[in-house]
């Protein structure tokens, strides 16, 4: 049996992706969340460029997967609303401020160190794959390569703080917190980092 395009493979993440997508604008524009409409346009982007690296740099089923999850934990942070008598962190009582574990673990905090150890994975996938496509044997992980690829996955966890300062920058009220947020939010990213270089290393992820 043949098996099936890669297309047809991707079509219920892609449905499952724009579902909740629509859902996230839909509820946005229902609340007036301006801060989220940014996230969202953001979001888009990024998706949009997921799909081109796919096409150039083919990823595996479930690194697409855990990218869209991590999507829909950044969607479900900012727009669902926790009880009053739940412990938050700051004025705003959704997901993204619920303290997990108070004073020790917030849900945004969560989603870093998540996010980013999906990224230190693709970042290792693209290395190794360049790595194999060049001398046709196999890679192992060293503590060199696994360094690069943390690397990467803690340059994009800048990246994603200097797109949380532009939306401070441009839209009052925001719930992006302060100095003391940044850092944690880079300490969690790193954890998250590590995690998935321990993960390859251990060969438990590609």
């Amino acid at each position: 049996m043949n098996p099936q395009p890669s297309n047809v493979r991707l079509v219920p993440l892609a449905i499952f992706t724009g579902a909740y997508m629509i859902v996230a604008v839909l509820a946005a524009l229902r609340f007036g969340n301006k801060e989220f409409l940014f996230y969202i346009i953001t979001m888009l982007v990024l998706i949009g460029a997921v799909m081109l690296i796919h096409r150039r740099m083919p990823l595996l089923s479930a690194q697409l997967w855990a990218l869209s999850i991590w999507g829909l934990m950044h969607m479900a942070g900012g727009l669902i609303p926790v009880p009053s008598s739940w412990p938050i962190d700051g004025g705003s009582r959704v997901l993204y401020s619920l303290w997990i574990v108070p004073d020790y673990l917030k849900y945004d905090q969560l989603v870093h160190a998540y996010g980013f150890a999906i990224t230190t994975w693709i970042c290792w996938h693209g290395l190794h794959r360049q790595l194999l496509a060049r001398s046709q044997e196999k890679v192992f992980p060293t503590i060199g390569m696994l360094t690069l690829a943390t690397a990467g996955g803690m340059g994009f966890g800048a990246l994603n703080e200097v797109i949380e300062f532009i939306a401070v920058l441009t839209i009052p009220n925001t719930n992006v917190g302060g100095y003391l947020n940044t850092g944690w939010d880079l300490i969690f990213n790193f954890i998250g980092c590590l995690i998935a270089a321990v993960m390859i290393r251990m060969r438990w992820l590609e």
